[in-house]
C-alpha cells in the first residue's frame, strides 16, 4: 500500500469538527473547546506542532454529519448533534501514528420533536447543564482492509468515560490523487449502551443501544491558536 496513502487515511479516520482559515491564527482556535476538559497537554501538544507543520485536519461543520438513534416502546428516535469540533494530526515522519480528538456539545442535540430534544438534555439523559460535553480521545487505530478499521479510543459521556471502538469506512475515492488532494471522506460509527454511562431511567421504555453514525469530510488546515501560539 502507497505509504502516503495509508498515512492520509489514518488522519481521516480521526473524527474533529471546526471552521479553519489555513495559516491564520484565531483567538480560542482549535484548543479552546479543550481547555476545561480533561484532555492530556500531551494531545493538545499534538495538534498544535500538527498545525505547525500543516499536518492538522478538520472536519468540515457544514458538510459533516453526527447522527444517533434508538429505539423506544413508542418509536425509532434519530437525531443528530450540530456542535461538533476538534481535529486529527499526523506525527512528521510516522506512518501509522496520528492523534485524533473531538468533543460534541451536548446542548446542541436536535430530533424531530421538541418534546424528545427535552428529555434527551434533561437530567434523565445527557443532563447538558452538568455534563455540556461528549468527548473522545484516541488511542489507536488497526486496519482491516484497504477501506475499512477500527479506531480505538476513549469516550467520555454523562461523566464517564469508557473505552470504544468506531468502525471506519472510507471513500472509494480517498487515494485518488494521494498526495494532491488535501479533502478525504469516511463514515464512522459504533454503538453503545446508555446504561454503561449511567443514564439508567426509563429502562423498560427507552431502550440501552444507542447507535452513533458519522460521516466525516476533513480538510487540511493551518488552523492556530492565539492562547497557544501568542
Amino acid at each position: 500500500m502507497n505509504n502516503l496513502c495509508l498515512v492520509l487515511r489514518l488522519l481521516l479516520v480521526i473524527l474533529i469538527v471546526n471552521i479553519g482559515f489555513p495559516g491564520v491564527a484565531v483567538a480560542g482556535g482549535f484548543c479552546e473547546p479543550f481547555r476545561q476538559s480533561n484532555v492530556p497537554q500531551y494531545v493538545l501538544n499534538t495538534m498544535i506542532d500538527a498545525a505547525s507543520a500543516g499536518n492538522l485536519y478538520l472536519f468540515q461543520p457544514e458538510i459533516s454529519q453526527v447522527g444517533f438513534s434508538i429505539d423506544s416502546t413508542f418509536m425509532h428516535v434519530d437525531g443528530k448533534f450540530t456542535k461538533i469540533e476538534g481535529g486529527i494530526a499526523m506525527e512528521s515522519g510516522v506512518e501509522h501514528k496520528g492523534q485524533a480528538l473531538f468533543a460534541i456539545r451536548t446542548d446542541s442535540v436536535s430530533t424531530s420533536n421538541p418534546l424528545i430534544d427535552c428529555i434527551i438534555k434533561s437530567n434523565t439523559f445527557l443532563d447538558v447543564e452538568n455534563y455540556p460535553q461528549i468527548l473522545f480521545i484516541s488511542t489507536g487505530f488497526k486496519w482491516l482492509s484497504n477501506t475499512t478499521g477500527h479506531l480505538k479510543g476513549k469516550l467520555t459521556l454523562h461523566g464517564v468515560t469508557k473505552p470504544v471502538a468506531f468502525n471506519v469506512k472510507l471513500s472509494d475515492s480517498v487515494c485518488k490523487g494521494v498526495g494532491k488532494s488535501d479533502t478525504v471522506v469516511a463514515k464512522i460509527s459504533t454503538s453503545v449502551n446508555r446504561t454503561d454511562f449511567g443514564m439508567n431511567e426509563m429502562k423498560s421504555a427507552i431502550g440501552d443501544t444507542v447507535v452513533l453514525s458519522i460521516r466525516v469530510h476533513a480538510k487540511r488546515s493551518k488552523l492556530l491558536c492565539l492562547q497557544c501560539h501568542g
